[in-house]
């Protein structure tokens, strides 16, 4: 038994120090244009430097990320397919079935955290939360709001939003913060809650009116925007995260290989200036055994927002 064991740990030993051999494709669920895109492509760019070995996006989009999850937990446990994404625990609760658990998953590194922004078209006569949520609560459903797809950050944003500013919404799911964006610029939608790398450049262009973001209080990422508290709606807070993850059974050497390479990316000044432009700060698990502990201790917290949301998909 002895002999077995002395083995195994040798054979882990030695996969860790060949990997990596080939290139490393980390996965997105969602298209370009948003924050997770925007993220795994610098994250793979920084740890293709590290890993010396090339570092490939994939972007999959749809199904709130379950199609890029999917594809990831019934990968090679090798470390070679990796998954950019929130707590599986979002869309475990959102969806009444999916083709993967949370423990088809190993934790590498967290990588981002950041707040939504709440924008509306040039068009809409709202310049500031309250007069939103006066319009909203007097007029139920008329507002058309654009949101990145089930179970993402944005829609997340706005259900809770939705709860705790007492209004209805009429949301139009599309697949990604770039399509909503699209779609508002149109004048389809009036209104979005977006990731700030969605929605800061129109922002700036003069091509969207930011109201709030979806903090307590204004972000020194994010400057010039009232946070939710200081823009007239107390009780409202919300923050999103991207985290890398490869499939369950992936050594313990390599899934510390992977947040090396993650962890001393983000940890370079340039790189947190990078994301910290587009209104997120760079937040690096200390080890994937940390990251481990993280998401068990938030996934209540998750599955929670979710129930009360009463947001379902069958």
């Amino acid at each position: 038994m002895l002999r077995v064991l002395l083995l195994c740990l040798f054979c882990g030993s030695a996969f860790a120090q060949a990997f990596p051999i080939k290139p490393v494709r980390i996965v997105v669920g969602f298209p370009p244009g948003g924050s997770g895109d925007f993220l795994t492509r610098l994250i793979a760019d920084e740890m293709a430097k590290d890993l010396g070995v090339a570092v490939v996006a994939d972007n999959r989009p749809g199904a709130g990320g379950n199609i890029a999850a999917e594809i990831v937990a019934k990968a090679p446990a090798d470390g070679y397919t990796l998954v950019n994404s929130q707590h599986h625990a979002i869309n475990m609760a959102l969806y009444k079935s999916t083709n993967y658990q949370e423990k088809d998953f190993a934790a590498v590194c967290r990588v981002a955290t950041g707040a939504t922004v709440l924008v509306v078209n040039n068009s809409q006569p709202f310049n500031n939360l309250r007069e939103l949520i006066d319009y909203a609560r007097q007029n139920p459903g008329r507002l058309f709001n654009a949101s990145a797809g089930f179970g993402s950050a944005p829609h997340l944003a706005t259900v809770l939003f939705e709860t705790v500013a007492g209004v209805k919404l009429t949301s139009v799911q599309y697949k990604g913060g770039g399509p909503a964006a699209q779609s508002l610029l149109a004048g389809d939608t009036q209104m979005m809650f977006g990731t700030s790398p969605t929605v800061m450049g129109f922002i700036r262009a003069g091509r969207m009116k930011p109201l709030t973001i979806s903090t307590r209080h204004a972000s020194p990422s994010i400057p010039g925007i009232p946070g939710a508290e200081e823009a007239g709606l107390p009780g409202y807070h919300y923050t999103f995260w991207f985290g890398l993850y490869a499939p369950a059974g992936t050594p313990g050497p390599v899934l510390r290989r992977l947040h090396e390479a993650a962890a001393r990316g983000l940890a370079k000044q340039e790189t947190r200036e990078k994301i910290a432009v587009q209104g997120m700060d760079a937040t690096p698990s200390a080890s994937p055994e940390a990251f481990e502990a993280e998401l068990r201790a938030e996934a209540p917290m998750w599955r929670d927002l979710v129930r009360d949301s009463g947001a379902k998909i069958e």
